[in-house]
């Protein structure tokens, strides 16, 4: 795996909005944020645009991006938020010189889109990370303080109590994933993550409970969680039902697809759509213990 430069005080970092419309207001404190770490901020030429639900049009959000992505001066391309849209740019966006000179790309949600793609295609380790729309609030402490630290090189560790329905075990491997709406639209593409062997992280928000089944059924027939080396599933927040209730919750759901399987699988990871979303380095190898703690540690 290739591994982005560490950023240093003085760096330049990028906002950008490849998805969802965002104002000014929303983005605000993560500038703030950003300078108080004495980081210097960039801001896309579209990031406060909007075209309906999107940040501007499809060629306005590309063109926003993939100058970001030219810059050799920018360490870091941070999403402003997720939504939808960011699916609609990937395939126009040219990655030669970010190859040539890579950098972290940050976000998560929508985001995934692009931690697919990069990994899949070039092997570059990304950043699954709070993003600007979510850097509000007072209870935002942890959350920050780890996307600072993976950006700026820092140890990373994890560990929290394990939690019910979670499957002991040990291993060590590449972690891959993100959010499983898109993941598994992705499913078929040149974006497609290749799983085998690796550690796959999992959240989502706003979904239906047979949608998370059905969702998880398709990695399964496809043959993606058979030989994995471990699943970890983060914040399955807000999750819907129908009249008729599906009758298991999204995290029985997930255990009830992997119980044919061997590997370490944890639940409640802290990340994801929730208050406390830790940042996770995709394409980093770590190990994963399940025992009377949940342990995840990124080498």
């Amino acid at each position: 795996m290739i591994r982005p430069a560490y950023l240093k005080k003085g760096d330049k970092i990028a906002i950008v909005s490849p998805a969802r419309s965002i104002t000014f207001e929303e983005v605000h404190p993560a500038i703030r944020f950003f300078q108080r770490h004495d980081l210097e901020v960039v801001l896309g030429s579209y990031v406060f645009s909007r075209q309906h639900q999107f940040a501007g049009s499809d060629e306005q959000r590309c063109r926003d991006f993939q100058h970001m992505l030219d810059d050799e001066k920018i360490r870091a391309i941070v999403c402003s938020r997720g939504g939808y849209g960011t699916v609609r740019i990937i395939d126009k966006l040219d990655f030669t010189r970010f190859r040539e000179n890579p950098k972290w790309i940050v976000g998560f949600s929508d985001a995934t889109v692009l931690h697919a793609h990069i990994f899949r295609q070039f092997g570059i380790e990304t950043l699954h990370a709070a993003m600007p729309v979510n850097m509000q609030g007072e209870n935002k402490g942890e959350t920050m303080q780890t996307m600072m630290n993976a950006l700026f090189g820092k140890r990373i560790t994890y560990s929290y109590p394990k939690p019910g329905l979670a499957r002991e075990g040990r291993s060590e491997g590449v972690l891959v994933g993100g959010n499983l709406s898109i993941l598994f639209s992705l499913m078929g593409s040149v974006s497609e993550p290749d799983m085998a062997g690796k550690i796959l992280f999992l959240e989502d928000v706003d979904e239906y409970l047979y949608h998370v089944d059905r969702m998880m059924m398709n990695l399964k027939r496809a043959g993606k969680l058979d030989n994995l080396k471990g699943l970890i599933v983060g914040g399955m927040t807000g999750m819907k039902d129908n009249a008729i209730p599906f009758g298991k919750t999204a995290g029985e759901i997930v255990a009830d697809a992997v119980k044919d399987y061997t590997f370490p699988v944890c639940f409640d990871f802290p990340a994801g759509h929730q208050d406390t979303n830790l940042a996770l380095i995709l394409g980093r190898k770590v190990s994963f213990s399940v025992d009377k703690e949940v342990e995840l540690s990124f080498y």
